[in-house]
């Protein structure tokens, strides 16, 4: 039986999604240029803003290792999947800003880009025609 979300209350209110990194002000900057977020404080080891709606906070941790994707030796913190028009020209435009390619790509999946922000989270670009929506 399917559920319907609309006799639902909403038990939480969206306040941010914080991010651990080692360098916050240059992950800033690439989710600033590169992806078009709204910069909205920085602090000496945090940068906060705004992507799209969603309230992110960029935290400097000492230690901080990028994750191993596929390998899981160092897990995802997180993972963005963002809907562009065209992946290869987005990716490449996210290069310019300090993006990288992910070693591991599906090469059954052209519609399907993975690359690495400059902490090495991995993100996905994914062709806008062929996504879906939650």
């Amino acid at each position: 039986m399917a559920t319907n979300t609309s006799d639902r209350t909403q038990l939480v209110e969206w306040i941010a999604l914080t991010i651990d990194c080692a360098d916050p002000h240059a992950l800033a900057d690439f989710y600033g240029d590169g992806l078009g977020a709204d910069v909205r404080r920085r602090t000496e080891d945090s940068a906060w803003l705004v992507l799209d709606g969603l309230p992110i906070i960029l935290r400097a941790v000492e230690g901080y290792r990028a994750p191993t994707w596929p390998s899981t030796e160092v897990p995802l913190q997180t993972h963005f999947e963002v809907m562009v028009d065209d992946p290869d020209e987005a990716a490449a435009h996210l290069a310019t800003h300090g993006a990288t390619f992910a070693e591991h790509q599906d090469p059954d999946d052209p519609h399907f880009v993975v690359m690495l922000e400059p902490a090495g989270q991995p993100f996905c670009l994914i062709r806008s025609s062929m996504a879906t929506r939650l």
